[in-house]
């Protein structure tokens, strides 16, 4: 790797709600907690796989048959007509 090209890594701890972790981030903040002797960043989440719904199996059932009649009666006449010019 080229020097000085790169940013700067630091130990971060994610926090999403309950659930912590800890990685290494470009990210900073003025907030710091000490684990293990290791000053750490700490980091708030919205949304990690610990609350995500695809991860937790709250997903909801989207109508797509629904989309697409909303799609036709807006833009139906639109594609017929294209084909005539």
């Amino acid at each position: 790797m080229k020097a000085d090209i790169h940013p700067a890594n630091h130990p971060v701890l994610f926090i999403d709600g309950d659930h912590e972790w800890v990685g290494v981030s470009t990210l900073t903040s003025n907030d710091t907690k000490v684990i293990d002797g290791i000053t750490h960043y700490v980091v708030p989440v919205d949304i990690s796989a610990f609350s995500h719904p695809f991860y937790t199996g709250t997903k909801r059932l989207v109508d797509t048959a629904g989309r697409v009649e909303k799609f036709m009666r807006r833009y139906g006449n639109q594609m017929q007509n294209q084909g005539k010019k």
